[in-house]
């Protein structure tokens, strides 16, 4: 039967598919719409690719020399016939291969970019370049190499933090109740404002940062919800009002990183709006400092050593040239400085510190992916020290890549509920949730069990 002829638009696209490029394109423009869920579909879709390609390349063409269909009809031919061997179909492969890593990470976008890839995958098997077994093989090995790559990273709904201790919460179907207060630096209003078109009768309160402070503390006094749309440190002064005034907590993440808000399960306006609507929440842990007269939570991270000057250094710059640059530069400039390691007594010894850490819950590596939290309600403190000597650089991308931490010469990791640090030098500067201060003396970490009361979407079964 001679094939029928090639529809030009998916002739095009086939084209266009060489060397990945459609699926490079199709990654930007997913990284483009900047939401955390595109950003990681893109991502696996690559390494889905990536993955795939390799093994047409290493283990099916090297190995089945296997020669293409006679030629057909004209009508039927693409312009230019492949020369390579036929199976399996590399194209197919990798259309296979970056949507179902998209799905698997994000099934909506996966019903955007899906329809586009079957339909490359159907037009191969009919231009007469591929036998119906190379195209289903290589559609196959797509497939299995995103599962592949599932297995070294798992996606985010694999590692979905625990639904509990679950927390008995309003639910505010159409938002009455919640005032939320919006860090306008943050460049945040957007997302307050779709949160507000999502749930009419909430209360949003678009402010500066000088002024995030006080607009909480009036919010507190008038709310049922607090709601807090920023970055970390932003979210960790709405924390402070909420546990002062026992109100249960709403983070719309509005910042850069938004630690807390992804560990939580909470990445954009829906999944919020989800968890106010049925009245989804859960209780959460909090860290607490405390140094003479200064004390403070943490949902985050606390620590001493090369990290706060490193947020110090960023900070002077980041209005500058940007946030990922200055954090850049400021690691080039801390760790080539001619410093020394903080001296500070830590488990009954006085050791030299460059960093100490300490997690509001346990964090651990996603795969081969940076680490995240499974459970906000451990109990324990995560605590990585990094010791004294020479060469800091060397020994903090040393314990940087040994991921969870064990005991070593340079490094080591306990997980504890108190930590007490004691004879700590003036002037030590202590980061929490990205906000910098200077400590000395006696520095407590501890853990406040279940503390903080926050919605979240609650998976269902």
């Amino acid at each position: 039967m001679t094939p029928a002829a090639p529809d030009p638009v998916l002739s095009r696209l086939s084209r266009s598919a060489n060397h990945g490029a459609l699926w490079l394109a199709t990654a930007a423009a997913l990284a483009a719409t900047r939401t955390p869920r595109a950003r990681r579909a893109a991502t696996r879709g690559l390494a889905s690719l990536g993955l795939a390609s390799l093994t047409v390349s290493a283990l099916g063409r090297r190995t089945f020399l296997h020669p293409r269909p006679a030629p057909v009809p004209l009508i039927g031919q693409l312009k230019r016939r492949p020369t390579t061997t036929s199976f399996p179909s590399g194209r197919a492969a990798s259309a296979a291969a970056f949507a179902t890593g998209v799905a698997l990470e994000s099934p909506a976008w996966g019903t955007v970019v899906g329809p586009m890839a079957a339909s490359l995958v159907l037009f191969r098997g009919r231009t007469g370049a591929h036998f119906p077994g190379d195209v289903l093989t290589g559609a196959a090995l797509g497939v299995g190499a995103a599962f592949a790559v599932r297995g070294m990273v798992p996606t985010r709904g694999q590692v979905a933090p625990p639904a509990r201790p679950r927390a008995e919460v309003p639910a505010l179907p159409d938002g009455e109740g919640l005032v939320l207060v919006a860090n306008t630096a943050a460049g945040s209003a957007e997302r307050a404002r779709a949160l507000r078109d999502a749930l009419p009768r909430a209360e949003v309160v678009e402010c500066e940062p000088g002024d995030v402070p006080a607009e909480l503390e009036k919010a507190a006094a008038r709310a049922r919800v607090l709601g807090v749309c920023g970055g970390d440190g932003t979210v960790n002064a709405a924390a402070r009002v909420a546990l002062r005034f026992g109100l249960p907590l709403a983070v719309l993440p509005g910042g850069t990183l938004n630690h807390f808000a992804y560990d939580l399960g909470i990445e954009d306006v829906r999944d919020l709006v989800r968890a106010l609507r049925e009245g989804e929440a859960v209780r959460v842990d909090v860290g607490r400092y405390s140094c003479g007269g200064k004390h403070g939570v943490f949902l985050n991270t606390c620590s001493v050593g090369v990290y706060p000057e490193l947020v110090r250094e960023r900070e002077r710059w980041s209005h500058r040239i940007g946030g990922w640059p200055a954090g850049v530069l400021a690691a080039l400039r801390v760790l080539r400085a001619d410093g020394h390691p903080l001296e500070a007594e830590f488990q009954g010894r006085t050791r030299p510190l460059w960093l100490l850490f300490a997690g509001n819950g346990t964090y651990h590596r996603m795969g081969l992916a940076s680490g995240r939290r499974k459970d906000l309600a451990d109990g324990q403190l995560d605590v990585r020290v990094v010791h004294g000597g020479r060469r800091p650089a060397v020994r903090l991308l040393a314990a940087a890549l040994a991921g969870p931490l064990t005991r070593s010469p340079a490094h080591a990791a306990v997980q504890v509920g108190r930590l007490r640090l004691d004879h700590v030098a003036p002037g030590t500067l202590l980061a929490y949730d990205g906000e910098v201060i200077e400590v000395e003396g006696r520095v407590t970490l501890e853990k406040l069990p279940e503390a903080l009361t926050a919605y979240r979407p609650i998976p269902s079964g």
